[in-house]
C-alpha cells in the first residue's frame, strides 16, 4: 500500500503545477463551471451517470478547481483509488467482524479480491492516462466498473441476502464512469493536454 501513497503524491505535485499562479475568485467560479459543465455533458450521454455525486465529489477536492480538464481526469481516478483502498480495509473489517453466515464471508472474500484487483487497475489506469495512453486508461477503468457489478452480483445469488457493500459498490461504480467520461471528453479534443 505504501507505493499508493508515493504515487498520490507524485499525483498531488503534477496537480499542483497545474495550477494557475492567480487565485482568484474568478478563476475558482469558471473551474466550478468546467465541474459543472463537464458532469452535465457525462450525464447527458449516460443513463446511469450521476451528476450529483460528479459534481459534489469532484467540487470536494480542492486541486479540481485549478486543473484543466485531463487534471480533472487525473482528480476523478484519486478519488476512485480512493474509495477502493477504502473499500478494501471496510472488506477486511467485516470479514474479521464474524457476524456474518458463511454465505456472506465467502462474497465479501470474493469482493475483498475484486477490489484489491480495482484498486491495480486504477493504478494503471493513472499511468496510462499521464503517459497519453487513452485506450489503455480507458480499459482499465472498465475493468473496475465490472468488479464493483461483479461483487454486487456476488450477494444476489442468493434470494433476499442484503448486500453489505451496496454503498461502496455504487460509488466504486460511479467513480469509475465519471473517470471513463472524463476521459472520453480529453481523447475527444487532442489539444488538450497537461
Amino acid at each position: 500500500m505504501r507505493h499508493f501513497y508515493f504515487l498520490s503524491i507524485a499525483i498531488f505535485m503534477l496537480l499542483s503545477s497545474l495550477a494557475p499562479t492567480t487565485n482568484s475568485y474568478f478563476m475558482m467560479q469558471q473551474q466550478g463551471d468546467m465541474i459543472n459543465s463537464t458532469c452535465q455533458q457525462c450525464a447527458d450521454v449516460s443513463t446511469v451517470f450521476d451528476y450529483d455525486l460528479c459534481v459534489t465529489s469532484l467540487q470536494a477536492v480542492p486541486i479540481s478547481h485549478h486543473v484543466n480538464l485531463p487534471g480533472l481526469a487525473i482528480v476523478a481516478m484519486e478519488l476512485d483509488l480512493a474509495n477502493a483502498t477504502s473499500t478494501v480495509r471496510t472488506i477486511e473489517r467485516l470479514i474479521a467482524s464474524k457476524k456474518f453466515d458463511p454465505f456472506v464471508v465467502d462474497c465479501l472474500r470474493d469482493c475483498l479480491e475484486r477490489y484489491a484487483n480495482a484498486v491495480s487497475k486504477v493504478v494503471l489506469a493513472i499511468g496510462a492516462f499521464l503517459s497519453d495512453h487513452y485506450g489503455a486508461a480507458n480499459m482499465f477503468l472498465s475493468a473496475v466498473v465490472e468488479e464493483s457489478m461483479s461483487c454486487e452480483a456476488e450477494f444476489r445469488q442468493k434470494k433476499g441476502e442484503p448486500t453489505p457493500l451496496v454503498k461502496e459498490n455504487y460509488y466504486m461504480f460511479e467513480l469509475s464512469i465519471i473517470g471513463l467520461c472524463i476521459i472520453n471528453l480529453v481523447t475527444m479534443d487532442p489539444s488538450l493536454s497537461f
